[in-house]
Order: C-alpha cells, then sequence, then structure tokens
C-alpha cells in the first residue's frame, strides 16, 4: 500500500489552457500506446495547473504499467499524488475536487478493481450535473487500463465497459493506437463531463509513430474512425480488438474480400453515423469485442443497424465476443477472447449468408 503525499495545491488563476507539446520534437516518433498516454498526461499537466493525478503507486513507482513514470518527479508530488489502496477514496476525492474546479484524473490499476468506486462513479459522478440543474460541471477522467492478453491472475482482466456506457451522464472512450492515446486522454482531460478512459492493457506496447508537435488532435474525441477502407463487408470494433480487426482484415483480403475496419473510439456517446454510413455502403457487419456478448456494446450496434440499416443489408449482423462466462483462468483465455481465427470465421458467415 502507497502512503498518501502530502503536499498543498492552489488552483491557477490564470489557467494555461493550450496544448503544450509532450516533448521537444519535430516530427513523429514511435511509442507504444502506454508512452502515448503518458506523454499526453505529460502535455495536459503542463498546459494547465488545475490538472491533478491520483492513484495508487501512480508516483515514484510510475503506476504497474509505469504509464505515469516519470511524472511525479517533473510535477511534484501536489499534482502526481500517490494514494492510499482504495479506489472508493480515490475516486470520491476526485468528485470533491473537480467540485472545487480541479480536473483530476484518477488511475484505477486493473479493471476488476473499478468496482469499489462503481457507487462513486455512476451514483455521484455521473449524477451531479444533472442533479444541479446543469450548474455543477464534473470534469473528471477515470482511466481502467481493461481487457485481457497479458496472462493474469482474477479481478486483474475484464471488460466492464458496458456498465459505463449504460449510465447516463457519462463519457466512454477507448484508444487503439498510439495517437489516438495520446490524443485522447488530453481530450478527456479538458472535457466538462465525466469520462470514463479504457486503455487496452495488452496493447500498451504495440508502437506507432505519433506527432508529438502537432497542435491539433485528427479528430473530435467522440468520433469513430475508418482504421482500414473496404467494400464488401464492415468490421466494427475498439479498443485491443482494433489490431485484431486490422489483421484479419489484411487476411481476408488475400482470399479476396475486402472488409472496411472500423474503430468507434467513443462507446457513449457511439457515433453510429460513421458506422452506418460504412454498413450502407458494404451491406454487412460484424461487430467486435472482447466482452461478454449478452447486452454487450455489439448488441447496441446491432440493434441500431437493424433500425437504421434494415433494407440495406445484405445479411444479419453477426457479433464475434467472448463467451457469457465469468472471465476465466489466464490459461484459458485464449479460448476466450476474440482471435484471427474467430474474426475471419464471423466475415465469412455474413459473406455466405443466403
Amino acid at each position: 500500500m502507497s502512503s498518501t503525499q502530502q503536499g498543498s495545491t492552489t488552483r491557477s488563476s490564470t489557467p494555461r489552457s493550450a496544448p503544450a507539446r509532450a516533448e521537444d520534437t519535430t516530427g513523429p516518433v514511435s511509442i507504444g500506446i502506454g508512452k502515448a498516454i503518458n506523454a499526453g498526461l505529460r502535455a495536459a499537466l503542463a498546459a494547465d495547473d488545475r490538472v491533478l493525478i491520483i492513484g495508487e503507486d501512480i508516483g515514484r513507482l510510475g503506476g504497474v504499467f509505469r504509464v505515469t513514470d516519470g511524472l511525479q518527479a517533473e510535477f511534484r508530488n501536489a499534482r502526481v499524488m500517490d494514494s492510499p489502496l482504495a479506489e472508493s477514496g480515490i475516486v470520491g476525492t476526485a468528485i470533491g475536487l473537480a467540485m472545487r474546479g480541479y480536473r483530476p484524473v484518477c488511475e484505477i490499476q486493473f479493471d476488476g478493481f473499478v468496482y469499489p468506486a462503481f457507487d462513486q462513479i455512476v451514483s455521484q459522478a455521473a449524477k451531479l450535473h444533472a442533479r444541479s440543474g446543469g450548474h455543477q460541471r464534473i470534469p473528471l477522467v477515470v482511466r481502467i487500463p481493461y481487457g485481457g492478453g497479458i496472462g493474469s491472475p482474477e479481478h486483474h482482466s475484464e471488460s466492464p465497459e458496458a456498465y459505463f456506457a449504460h449510465t447516463a451522464g457519462l463519457r466512454v472512450v477507448t484508444c487503439g493506437t498510439p495517437q489516438d492515446a495520446y490524443w485522447m486522454i488530453q481530450q478527456a482531460i479538458a472535457s466538462d463531463d465525466p469520462v470514463i478512459f479504457l486503455e487496452p492493457k495488452r496493447r500498451y506496447h504495440d508502437r506507432a509513430e505519433v506527432d508529438l508537435g502537432a497542435t491539433a488532435a485528427p479528430r473530435g474525441l467522440y468520433e469513430a474512425a475508418v482504421a482500414r477502407p473496404g467494400d464488401d463487408v464492415t468490421l466494427i470494433c475498439y479498443g485491443p480488438t482494433v489490431a485484431t480487426c486490422l489483421t484479419a482484415a489484411s487476411a481476408a483480403a488475400e482470399e479476396g474480400t475486402s472488409v472496411e475496419v472500423v474503430d468507434l473510439r467513443s462507446l457513449s456517446p457511439l457515433d453510429m453515423d460513421t458506422v452506418v454510413a460504412s454498413v450502407r455502403r458494404t451491406g454487412r457487419a460484424v461487430v467486435v469485442h472482447e466482452a461478454s456478448s449478452q447486452l454487450g456494446m455489439g448488441a447496441e450496434v446491432a440493434a441500431q443497424l437493424m433500425e437504421r440499416c434494415f433494407y440495406d443489408l445484405e445479411a444479419p449482423v453477426v457479433r464475434v465476443a467472448g463467451a457469457n462466462i465469468p472471465y476465466p483462468p489466464s490459461r484459458l483465455e485464449k479460448y476466450f477472447l476474440p482471435d484471427l481465427d474467430r474474426v475471419l470465421d464471423g466475415i465469412d458467415r455474413v459473406m455466405e449468408a443466403p
């Protein structure tokens, strides 16, 4: 258990709101999602004195996944604060800070540890704006490493996104690439709404080029992105399954099937306009996510596609998702997680449907 760091924080009367460069660079650098989030947090801390980070072992240690590595040394204990091992206390404290004008960022060490803070998030943070008649904003970000694929024990691999996406008043976003990770964390911190920021932990080290010297995000926080264009079928995915679906699209292309990959990026709100535009053109859709299929994000996407694209669909929407069981032991998770073969099977089923 970490000891709570002591220190006083004074709100800036003239907060700096312009985005700051995370490091001195004149061009793209190749970094992983974890390093990209670190760079985005650094930029947000430098840009606005009201931004604070609080969580277990995030200071000197830099977090379990080292996502906050070096930030406490640069911005001091008063702005990057180690907390006791108490998720409800972390989020509750952050809500109070947000009500006082700060922009706190909470780190939950693992997805399965967020549940002690569930009441604080869904009963307080999500509802305070509406409860106050629009007078009280809660500019709060809760960072949650989520999903499987790292061989961890019980409570360390979960996919809780549907719980939060179902809660009115919360924004729920997830990054699938380093470029998105860098910009989306800054956009989430700048939001006046409480944001659940889901980080695909098994993709932390997936590298790609990120332009840390750019001065504007390539798209809005709640916009979906076409990660790969195609003509025959639309693969709809997010977070950890983006890389899986891009690999599947490449494999399908070798067999003559042109697959468009749409990365949702935002789960609440959903950018269904981008999804609908793609599906109306391809006529077929496969939704992929790690969470259990029952009442998951795939069910919502499929329902909206049936409502908006019924006469454009050439086949029923197919879901490729986790089984409706408690998350299995690490040695069995390869049978639970959607992989290349299962995604390709989903493409085959939707292409072969009469």
